[in-house]
């Protein structure tokens, strides 16, 4: 199902997942008070191949159920990287190394923020991004993803 998501341009699965999602965190406590909903931006020429993102789908359905606004807008990716899926977790970290900006930090002030992903490996894409997040003043910060991947 993540396949197709991710690569066969399968929205529908994005928004029964997401769907999916809020009902497991409506009522758990970690994820109370979150004012909004910030998919993990793809870079532009990725996005634009794809046809959409990812994660703005999951944010979608997510916001439909909980009733939490989506900003997309507020952090960007800078430029854009290479596939982590073959490279090592060090090369991961130092891939994402200062590829995200926060363009708008007005909308994100004192707010408790909610980023939101398909798939977490390292951890390495989240972090990057969840940096210039908590950029923006009073910004708390808490991840939400579809799946993680487990190295064997």
């Amino acid at each position: 199902m993540l396949h197709a998501l991710k690569y066969k341009g399968n929205k529908e699965i994005g928004y029964f997942l997401g769907r999916q999602m809020a009902v497991q965190i409506k009522d758990c406590d970690r994820f109370r008070g979150i004012d909004a909903l910030v998919p993990l931006p793809l870079f532009a020429s990725r996005e634009k191949k794809r046809g959409y993102n990812q994660a703005t789908v999951l944010c979608e359905a997510i916001s439909d159920v909980l009733q939490i606004p989506v900003i997309e807008n507020a952090v960007k990716r800078l430029s854009a990287t290479e596939t982590q899926t073959h490279k090592s977790r060090e090369e991961r970290w130092e891939n994402m190394e200062g590829k995200f900006f926060l363009e708008e930090a007005a909308l994100l002030m004192h707010k408790n923020i909610l980023l939101v992903d398909d798939v977490i490996t390292t951890g390495a894409t989240l972090e990057a991004c969840g940096i210039e997040l908590l950029k923006a003043e009073g910004a708390q910060l808490s991840i939400l993803s579809l799946a993680f991947a487990v190295d064997e």
